[in-house]
């Protein structure tokens, strides 16, 4: 039986089910939803976990699902699709809500209802998974640790393998092109272009800037001016991603194209294995730097990434419950930048010299 306290939207994903497993595995009782009993009910077959079908475009299908529920972990991506109905309902309901969503879209709308969840006295925090806690804490600590910083880089490597609802929201976010804060402002940058060399736990990697949430919930947690978020690349790929981006870029333009698309990869795509999960590791940098050159910089090293998710969601799910934060908040702001650290198997290094085997 559930429990009465979560529910968890989009169970039946490949993230989903993955939460599902790991509340469990933790003792929780959350309650399953999706839109198609056909899809969920299998999941809760395999959990034990109570279900119910549940319609964002149903409002009283939807009140009823959400009846005694305290927080909303939403689970069904591309967000932009999903996340809208979702809050409102919690704004409507005083119900807390999360995702694990990396779109700067997705986190400019869950801002702009920092007032209404106030009032509610309810948390609303998207990003609650590899989007974007790793990068969110790690940003925290190196701008806590220079005062007045105006400059802040975010990179990561190791997302080798990926679920059919991540590439969905690559589909729906690469016509949108590639974006830098710079005074304080979003600005187009040319997608493919800007590599540079990091040194991460795992070696020195050619990374690229990307689209990233820290784009939106660093400035936000930070307040730097200035972010650049990157994500590292195979050094022979390189030189032909701005090309091919262009092309992708061009194709995906039609919402028809991007439909189609979609739907082959909900087909075609299965996420990493279990072995994968088990044995993969990502890395995380982070430098902040201030006007006169006084820098900060910091990694981490973490589980892969679906497998981080999984945990650090529901971990966050028990700090919101335990800790009744309200408004409109990132990972690092309700929780602070060591937050982190409580998930199992995370590493975090001040310098080179302390990586394993230095």
């Amino acid at each position: 039986m559930s429990d009465g306290t979560w529910l968890i939207y989009g169970a039946n994903g490949y993230t989903g089910k993955l939460v599902a497993e790991e509340a469990v595995r933790r003792g929780h009782r959350p309650l399953l939803a999706g839109r198609s009993a056909e899809k969920i009910k299998p999941v809760a077959g395999r959990t034990g976990l109570d279900y119910v079908v549940a319609d964002l475009y149903n409002h009283d299908g939807l009140k009823k699902a959400l009846s005694g529920i305290n927080l909303i972990f939403n689970a069904a991506g591309p967000f932009i699709h999903t996340s809208t109905q979702l809050i409102e309902a919690c704004l409507e309901y005083g119900i807390n809500y999360t995702d694990i969503t990396g779109e700067i879209p997705v986190f400019q709308n869950t801002f702009s209802f920092d007032n209404r969840a106030k009032k509610q006295g309810i948390v609303l925090m998207s990003g609650i998974g590899f989007d974007v806690i790793p990068t969110d804490c790690l940003a925290r600590y190196v701008a806590d640790r220079v005062p007045g910083a105006v400059e802040l880089e975010l990179a990561f490597t190791g997302l080798s393998h990926i679920s059919p609802g991540t590439m969905k929201t690559m589909v729906e976010m690469i016509p949108g092109g590639g974006l830098v804060r710079r005074n304080g402002k979003l600005v187009p940058y040319p997608l493919g272009r800007g590599a540079k060399q990091i040194l991460f736990p795992g070696g020195t990697r050619t990374a690229i800037p990307i689209l990233w949430g820290d784009l939106e919930t660093a400035y936000h947690s930070t307040g730097i001016p200035n972010i650049t978020t990157l994500m590292s690349y195979p050094p022979a790929m390189i030189p032909f991603l701005p090309a091919g981006i262009a092309v992708l870029k061009t194709a995906f333009a039609s919402a028809a194209i991007r439909r189609m698309v979609q739907t082959f990869i909900g087909m075609a795509v299965k996420g990493p294995d279990e072995h994968a999960r088990e044995t993969g590791r990502s890395y995380i940098w982070a430098r902040a730097a201030d006007a006169q050159g006084n820098e900060k910089q910091a990694w981490l090293d973490i589980p892969e990434t679906y497998q981080f998710t999984a945990v650090a969601g529901v971990l966050a799910v028990e700090k919101i419950l335990s800790l009744h934060p309200t408004g409109a908040l990132t990972p690092s702001m309700a929780f602070g930048a060591d937050f982190v650290l409580g998930v199992d198997g995370v590493r975090r290094y001040d310098t080179p010299g302390s990586f394993p085997g230095r």
